[in-house]
Formats: C-alpha cells, structure tokens, sequence
C-alpha cells in the first residue's frame, strides 16, 4: 500500500437506480481531482460499469476488497459485495434501496474506525432503503445513531450556513419540538462548528422566528417571544454572538443572511427552499456535531433525470471539497487546542 498522506474519502454509492453514481464518475474524470484526495467508493466495480456503460464515461476505477489494497493515484472501488445487482435506471426499487444502505452501513463502520478520513454520501431514497436494520428519516439520523455526538443538518456555500433546529419531521409537530433546551443545544453545536470546522474565531449566529412577522406580538402565535427570544437572550448573556428571532421572509429578502456566519432556521423548508433558492445547484449538506466528517451534495436521486447523462456534477464536486477543508481546518484546531495558550 502506499504510504501517501493523501486524504480518503469514503463514498457511499447511494441509490444504485439514481444519479449518484453518475455524479461520482463525472466529479473523478478531470485527475486533477486526485490530486486533492484518495476516493473509496463503497460498492461494486460490476455496478459502476454498468453505469458507465450506459453513460458512456470514460472514468478508470480501480477494483480492490480490501483498504490494503488503495492505490493513491486511482479511483478506488472497494468491492462490498460478488452478486449479480440488477440496475433499473429511473426506478425507486427494494433492492437498490438495500445495496444503497449496505454501501451506506459499510463505509460509516469505516469512518467509525478511522479507516476513512471523510464521508461522502450519493442521495438514498427515503423510502426504498428503510428496512429493519435502516430504520431512520435519512443520512442525517443514522449518523447521530453510529457516531458520537449531537447533529446539526448545516446546508452551505461560500457565504451561507443555514442549519436546523427541527430536521425531518411533520411540520405539524415543529412548534412543539423548539424548546429552550433544543435551541441552546442546536446553537451550541452551530457555534463550536464554525469555530472548530470552519475557523471562525467569534462567529454572528442569526435564529428565525417560527411565525409569520415574529408571530406580531403574539396576534400569529406567542412561541417567537414566549420561547425563542427569551431563549437567544440567555445564551447572549453568556457572551455568544446570537441574534433574533428574525422573520424569514425579509431576512433574505432583505439579505440580511450576508452579514451572519452561521442562521438557524426552525424547521427544514423554512431553510432550505431559500437555501436552494441561492444556491443554482452548489450546495453542500454538511453534518455537523459528530465525531466524524460527513458532507453530501444538496440534491436527491435524480431518478427523473438518470441515465440521460444530464446530471451536473457541481454540487458533488463542492461537497468534496468541503468535507477536505473541514478536515484539514478541524485537524488544524484539534492541533493548537493540545497547547492551550494558543486556543481562546
């Protein structure tokens, strides 16, 4: 094996019937991108050269059944399973919902054991993959579930971090589940990322209100000044940079988003329809909070659009790229902490 100091990134091969894997061969045919890391991709060279076959991609993958074998200047497929996987393109299907959570499960157990230095997922589908072993809302869940820590979903771009307080759950249970506690500890975990993932030495924390205009002084419902406010104004007081509650609308409307390191949205598409919105494709999902470093790009499986060879690349490719710096910024920080006087 070579030595090199490269840095592995795992990859999860997500729906096999999606874009996923298109989006890996299209992120790994320029070779510069090798320069950069070692990609693993966990699945299997027989399902990868299907895809390339139908997709007519030129991208070299190197084979191998175990980490003993990576080659650092390769794009390495560690072979998980021998059978035979029948490939429907477009179509959501039990079985390519099963090898999505066996590639999933597999290379999570080898970020667990430090095997991988970074995680990268391809989309799954919600519904195919749920079973008796995969009994989770999505990546985000069965993440906090195998590693250490308290999550935090933070989608990203270069001048955006919108995470959540309430993640995949019904919108009609989102008011009850913002509790003073749930904030403090999604804004905990949103500030020690931007100091420790992203170096930001005293990070401005926006949170939005739940209700239409602040809730207008309890006439749309009383939680924003009831439960937010008072909630912002004791982690304040401890000398956090947090601000808020803020109506979302002109929030970004306004982009007032452009003057905060890091907004906590409270619930998912209150977040994520203007983070898309902003976006144009290049977001990241980054799991912050854990003891591990996931990211995975902002989109799903694609099935409308898989095997046409239409897919972009770009959010992938960003999602690469993000899980690399956060690694080199977090191992950075883990490095000065060892000598306290150089850490605030």
């Amino acid at each position: 094996m070579d030595k090199s100091n490269k840095i592995i990134v795992g990859i999860s091969i997500g729906d096999l019937n999606g874009i996923g894997i298109e989006v890996i061969l299209k992120t790994f045919e320029d070779k510069r991108m090798l320069d950069f890391c070692t990609p693993v991709i966990f699945g299997s060279t027989k399902v990868v050269s299907y895809h390339k076959k139908a997709l007519n991609l030129e991208t070299l993958v190197h084979g191998i059944s175990s980490l003993n074998q990576i080659n650092h200047q390769k794009i390495n497929v560690l072979n998980i399973w021998k059978e035979e996987v029948a490939v429907t393109l477009g179509k959501a299907t039990k079985e390519s919902g099963s090898y999505a959570a066996k590639s999933l499960e597999i290379a999570v157990a080898h970020l667990r054991d430090k095997k991988i230095n970074i995680l990268l997922t391809a989309p799954i589908n919600k519904e195919t993959i749920q079973s008796d072993t995969f009994n989770f809302p999505g990546h985000t869940e069965y993440l906090e579930d195998k590693l250490e820590g308290k999550s935090l979903m933070i989608l990203m771009t270069d001048v955006l971090r919108i995470g959540l307080l309430t993640g995949h759950i019904p919108i009609s249970k989102v008011a009850a589940a913002i509790t003073p506690s749930l904030i403090k500890e999604k804004v905990n975990t949103m500030y020690t990322s931007l100091v420790e993932d992203f170096g930001i030495n005293k990070p401005k924390i926006a949170v939005l209100a739940l209700n239409p205009h602040c809730g207008d002084k309890g006439v749309i419902g009383a939680e924003d000044d009831e439960i937010i406010k008072p909630t912002i104004e004791e982690i304040t007081a401890t000398g956090k940079l947090v601000f808020g509650p803020y109506a979302a609308d002109g929030f970004f409307g306004s982009e007032t988003y452009k003057q905060f390191d890091g907004v906590l949205a409270t619930y998912h598409d209150q977040g994520l329809a203007p983070f898309k919105a902003l976006s144009f494709g290049n977001g990241v999902n980054y799991t912050a909070g854990l003891s591990e470093i996931r990211t995975s790009p902002d989109h799903g499986t694609g099935f409308d659009i898989a095997g046409k060879n239409i897919a972009n690349p770009s959010s992938f490719k960003e999602a690469l790229f993000a899980g690399i710096q956060i690694f080199k910024t977090k191992t950075a920080y883990k490095e000065l902490s060892k000598n306290p006087l150089l850490v605030k």
